[in-house]
């Protein structure tokens, strides 16, 4: 299968550069597997949504939600060269115990050599630290930071890693609004973008109707938004992810299997972390970690329906949905969401995925 076949035309415009007003104000597409209907609906309609007839068990039983509550870490530093260059860093994971060397995303990374020396820089362009390049791990670098770098220095220097289809720099007002509210694990370069929309309302509400909310953790890695650059998918090799899931709540997914009651994974990430977790009716508990690449094919064992943003061409996440949901019928509903404007990515809209 081609990498082709999951490109679509996106105006520029519909790339949402920022949240709604209010979260939980965002549309919500309607997909139904089944009938290949497509609704159009509010976010703040999903308590109703869910506790309707086509999420519940054949019992009457409501659908148990699963949240990814991983925290995103203020993982983009400024730094200046030796020679007085501007460079931006994205710190993607630490490579050593004592938190000084960490792989870091930077743009043509290939150009800065062994041994460059950056002086890292705070919002009022301070120098708060020093780092030195100690090699490339393929398109990253490697680097040593004369300081140790943990959350609460990022808390104090660093930025809010947005994507870099938001064509601005960050604001006081993304520390929130590209965090979820339940965050809790800080660790990941990117937001678990489906879980931006929920509000304590909605929760509230979920509950209020008989939904039952378990919590996992996956870290997301960039790779997670990167497009996919072999031609055909089946050569692609996937990004690897850390998740957590703990005994309660892989008890709660898995007498949920055993009854029939209908699993809503909030997020790819979500989707990801439950299907490798799943074995022989099981879920696999503690920390684990994941390379999974759900593509049309893949035959999913937990999930019932997906609770989603909408995608980039060519991404494996675009890829995952199409799996879930049928290539023909996301890609006519994309193409449909364009008609009717809906708002693109990690601060656009969202769509409810549903057998």
């Amino acid at each position: 299968m081609k990498t082709s076949d999951f490109f679509f035309e996106l105006p520029q415009d519909l790339i949402a550069q920022y949240p709604a007003e209010k979260r939980g104000e965002s549309r919500l597409m309607i997909l139904d597997q089944k009938s290949k209907i497509c609704a159009h609906e509010k976010i703040f309609n999903l308590p109703d949504i869910l506790s309707g007839e086509n999420f519940q068990s054949t019992s009457g039983e409501k659908p148990l939600l699963v949240f990814n509550d991983t925290k995103v870490r203020k993982a983009r530093i400024e730094g200046i060269s030796q020679t007085g260059k501007y460079a931006e860093f994205l710190l993607i994971d630490k490579k050593d115990e004592n938190n000084k060397v960490w792989k870091a995303l930077v743009k043509k990374a290939r150009n800065k050599k062994n041994g460059q020396y950056f002086t890292i820089l705070d919002k009022n362009k301070n120098e708060v630290n020093k780092a030195v390049v100690l090699g490339h791990e393929g398109e990253y670098l490697l680097m040593e930071f004369e300081k140790t770098i943990n959350d609460e220095r990022l808390d104090k220097y660093g930025h809010i890693p947005l994507p870099l289809y938001i064509k601005r720099k960050d604001v006081p007002a993304d520390e929130k609004r590209y965090q979820t509210i339940y965050a809790k694990e800080t660790g990941s370069a990117a937001a678990p973008t489906a879980g931006l929309h929920f509000t304590d309302e909605i929760f509230n509400r979920l509950k209020e109707r008989g939904m039952e909310i378990v919590f996992i953790t996956l870290h997301v890695g960039l790779g997670t938004f990167l497009p996919v650059r072999s031609e055909h998918i089946e050569d692609h090799v996937m990004h690897e992810e850390t998740f957590f899931i703990d005994g309660q709540t892989a008890e709660k997914i898995e007498k949920a299997k055993s009854t029939g009651r209908r699993i809503v994974a909030v997020g790819t990430t979500s989707a990801r972390s439950l299907e490798s977790a799943w074995s022989n009716g099981k879920i696999a508990t503690g920390r684990n970690k994941t390379s999974i690449f759900i593509y049309p094919g893949f035959k999913f064992n937990v999930i019932d329906a997906l609770f989603t943003n909408f995608h980039t061409p060519e991404s494996s996440l675009l890829m995952l949905v199409c799996a879930f949901a049928g290539k023909d019928f996301i890609m006519e509903s994309y193409a449909q969401a364009i008609r009717e404007r809906y708002r693109f990515f990690s601060y656009g809209d969202a769509m409810l995925i549903h057998s």
